[in-house]
């Protein structure tokens, strides 16, 4: 691993460009977003730049011209490190490091850097660690030699650098052992989820810093780390929460989504993920303040999509409404979306009104079906708890009479068992 210890924060330019598919608003806003990112990562933005062609360049992404118009504003600004907003190839990179003289990052190796930062368990750390090895793997190339010892800081943590097809060998051995390594972790999760089905499961997911957290806080009254900056959370975690004297539900606050999430990071977090294609309803958290709120939620729209999860009933919740500066647009959001409450969870606002509407979505999604079977059947009883959530149980002569909250998805299994 390359580790450089840095003073102060690393001063870092932006680099986007526009073309007929994508408008310079377009790129502005994703500029902004990766802006953040750096922050998140420890660097300060000290400039953006956007370029405008049709297709990236094959060498060097920008051009030959930019490289040079970028090359001699590193050096008046003694800047060390440039970040792209798209996916760049080993070879763009290894080209504009050569040319620019200066670290280069593209946004999923940003994004990467940042999960390596904020991950704190085991299985996080295992889900981070693949995803970068992954990534990187192409990229081992003699390239490196001529930064490892001039550059450390962001875009450096986690495996680290190797060179030479030995090294090569070896990372793929790792990447094995770890996809392994979370094939037993997937493994211990359907027996950690099975243990929970009595209980109603929903999901909290959507865009990042879209205040899953908080909200997750204030209905279970837990303490989820909370901080106002992109992907602090990572680890899953899951709340019993009382909607009502007589309803309660298992919720699991999720990693938020961005957009261009790296596909690594998608494939090496799918057990975490598998929290929301095994959840019974998804409540999904919309920042309504955000300008650019529309597009986020296309892009978690999109992702659950991938996920295997688009399907899945969902309550569409606009959280931050205290902090919405037009509110005429809520009108038109209450119709184009039926499913949806209005709320702002770090202040309190309207919380009874989202318990209400997750009520009524369960009452949808689930039946209360009773059954009475021989005493004998212990056998398909058992299975009643593996179809739904058994509410109650008494004893009659030699049968069993149970009453059974079943997900709809789950009734042609209790009917077939009812026989």
């Amino acid at each position: 691993m390359i580790e450089l210890e840095q003073a102060g924060r690393e001063k870092c330019i932006l680099v986007g460009i526009t073309s007929r598919q994508v408008s310079k608003i377009e790129v502005g806003e994703s500029l902004a977003e990766l802006a953040l990112l750096a922050d998140t990562a420890g660097a300060e933005v000290a400039g953006r730049i956007t370029q405008d062609k049709d297709r990236p360049e094959p060498a060097t992404f920008i051009g030959k011209g930019k490289v040079e118009e970028l090359h001699k504003r590193l050096k008046e600004e003694k800047i060390a490190l440039v970040i792209f907003d798209d996916d760049l190839t080993p070879a763009q990179v290894k080209n504009l490091e050569q040319h620019l003289e200066c670290k280069v990052l593209d946004r999923s190796g940003l994004i990467l850097d940042i999960f390596a930062t904020r991950a704190k368990s085991s299985e996080a750390k295992t889900q981070v660690e693949l995803a970068q090895l992954e990534y990187l793997l192409p990229r081992l190339t003699r390239q490196w030699t001529h930064l490892s010892k001039q550059f450390g800081g962001i875009g450096t943590k986690g495996p680290g650098e190797t060179q030479i097809e030995t090294d090569r060998r070896l990372v793929r051995t790792r990447i094995s052992h770890l996809k392994e390594k979370l094939d037993r972790i997937s493994k211990q999760r359907i027996t950690q989820r099975k243990g929970r089905m009595k209980h109603t499961r929903a999901a909290l997911v959507g865009y990042t810093n879209a205040g899953k957290s908080t909200l997750l806080n204030l209905l279970s009254g837990s303490e989820v780390f909370v901080e106002n900056r992109l992907f602090a959370t990572l680890d899953p975690t899951t709340r019993l929460v009382p909607l009502n004297p007589a309803v309660s539900i298992l919720m699991t606050d999720t990693v938020g989504f961005i957009k261009k999430l790296p596909h690594h990071l998608v494939a090496s977090f799918k057990s975490t993920l598998e929290e929301i294609t095994e959840a019974d309803i998804l409540l999904h958290v919309v920042d309504i303040s955000n300008p650019a709120y529309t597009e986020q939620i296309n892009v978690v729209q999109d992702t659950l999509e991938d996920l295997g999860a688009g399907d899945t009933s969902t309550l569409v919740v606009f959280n931050k409404i205290d902090l919405l500066q037009d509110r005429s647009i809520i009108p038109a959001l209450a119709e184009k979306f039926p499913n949806r409450v209005f709320i702002s969870a770090s202040r309190g606002i309207n919380i009874t009104g989202f318990k209400e509407e997750v009520v009524k979505m369960l009452e949808k999604e689930f039946t209360i079906e009773e059954v009475v079977l021989p005493d004998s059947r212990q056998k398909d009883i058992a299975q009643l708890y593996d179809i739904g959530e058994v509410l109650e149980r008494t004893y009659e002569d030699e049968h069993v009479r149970i009453k059974i909250r079943v997900h709809k998805r789950d009734r042609e299994r209790f009917i077939q068992l009812k026989k």
